[in-house]
């Protein structure tokens, strides 16, 4: 053991009226929610990059945490922040992570090099899962942070930086899969542009088409069993980029044939940086069939930006179990915390504080779902909002008439339709009474 969280104990469910800040108070993961457990429901992860690899820095300030891993050779780092982090995963009792490439272990002056740090560092990973209970929910390469992707990865104009990141995904899709992950996460940090006086759009989503293609394929040439995952965001760092929203990407991998083979991550923070929802997000991914995993923050809505904080809002997340409890759950998914303290929040115990504050807001949420489920109020009230196309004549509409056909019957039955209310107020309060 390190002496990180020195004098913290292992978290554990209490109750809803614990007063106990380092407890647990909705989060049971051995409850049984509508069939299932809690923790099967949820799958929760730790992101490691903002848990164990982000300094508190922003753009008007740099580092604000004093890490001991910051200190001696960034390998020796590495391998301290290692022990933290699967410490911190026992304490949370928590079932997965989540890691970039870059996140674990430091780059070196070749890719050859950064690589072998890499598969140090996971090395020891695999042999901290033999005995703990912690698994990899994903894995991803980061192809944003460095310089030589300021103009993209596989949408750059130069064709070497997209073969630098086509070795780079390679390797990380092979680790990832001998870690026993259940996804792998593609997020375009930088495909897209800053101006369109540089940009030959088509030229770029070609290449990102034909990227894309060669992950699947290189995938099911290694074995891995796992779901290929894109994770939509709208802009930042990208004036705008083309994993904008659920809709968008829905439209890129039927262009590419790529919509039987690939889902979505879907953020929080993006969906509401994309101007929609998070549920939006969901219910949309749910009905094309692509919902996949999802990743837990929550925007500051003052700000403009993503802010990455943890959730705590359990009319959101009831909504958006909702739409995952309808989807018949994530799968190979989950729920990774891709949230971070604030940069005031220098003491470890907050990293324990967020992530207890956002579990119990999930399982907050979630009962609230099974709940609205299990009523059927809410559901019948949409069923019977849409009753009249179950009938012959609607039927009909969507399989053999034509539109002189329809138009015809209108005459002929002098169909005169009134508006209905859509009793919008009616569902607010109704939503409420389960929250």
């Amino acid at each position: 053991m390190t002496d990180f969280f020195k004098g913290l104990s292992p978290v554990k469910f209490e109750g809803p009226n614990s007063a106990n800040p380092l407890a647990y108070r909705h989060y049971n993961k051995d409850e049984i929610v509508a069939g299932k457990r809690m923790e099967d429901h949820i799958r929760p992860a730790v992101a490691y990059w903002h848990t164990f690899a982000w300094e508190g820095g922003d753009p008007f300030g740099g580092r604000s945490f004093d890490r001991p891993w910051y200190a001696g050779s960034p390998m020796e780092g590495a391998k301290l922040k290692a022990d933290v982090a699967f410490e911190f995963f026992n304490l949370l009792d928590i079932p997965f992570f989540c890691f970039h490439d870059v996140d674990v272990a430091p780059e070196g002056d070749s890719l050859k090099e950064s690589i072998k740090n890499l598969r140090t560092i996971t090395d020891i990973f695999a042999k901290k899962m033999q005995s703990q209970r912690t698994r990899l929910l994903w894995g991803t390469a980061n192809m944003f942070s460095n310089r030589r992707f300021m103009a993209g990865a596989s949408t750059n104009p130069d064709p070497d930086v997209f073969a630098y990141a086509a070795a780079q995904v390679k390797n990380m899709l092979e680790i990832t899969h001998e870690l026993g992950g259940a996804n792998y996460v593609l997020w375009g940090g930088r495909e897209g542009y800053e101006t369109l006086l540089n940009t030959r759009m088509k030229d770029e989503l070609d290449h990102m088409g034909r990227f894309l293609n060669l992950v699947v394929e290189h995938s099911k040439k290694i074995g891995f069993k796992g779901t290929i995952l894109i994770e939509p965001k709208p802009q930042e760092p990208s004036k705008h980029q083309y994993d904008y929203d659920v809709a968008t990407v829905y439209g890129f991998l039927k262009t590419y044939g790529l919509e039987k083979e690939v889902k979505v991550n879907i953020e929080v923070g993006h969906a509401f940086l994309a101007g929609h929802s998070f549920e939006h997000e969901l219910h949309l991914a749910r009905s094309l069939g692509i919902l996949g995993s999802v990743d837990a923050n929550r925007n500051d809505l003052q700000s403009g930006w993503d802010t990455d904080q943890f959730p705590n809002n359990v009319g959101e997340m009831a909504l958006a179990f909702y739409e995952i409890l309808k989807n018949g759950g994530l799968g190979n998914g989950g729920f990774n915390f891709d949230a971070k303290v604030r940069r005031q929040s220098l003491d470890p115990a907050d990293l324990l504080h967020g992530h207890i504050g956002g579990l119990d807001t999930l399982a907050r949420g979630l009962k609230a779902a099974a709940a609205l489920i299990a009523d059927g109020t809410y559901d019948k009230a949409v069923d019977e909002r849409y009753a009249g196309w179950n009938t012959p004549a609607a039927k009909k509409m969507l399989t053999s008439e034509s539109l002189a056909d329809i138009a015809a019957r209108v005459e002929k039955d002098n169909i005169n339709p009134q508006p209905r209310s859509g009793r919008q107020e009616y569902l607010e309060n109704l939503i409420n009474r389960f929250v």
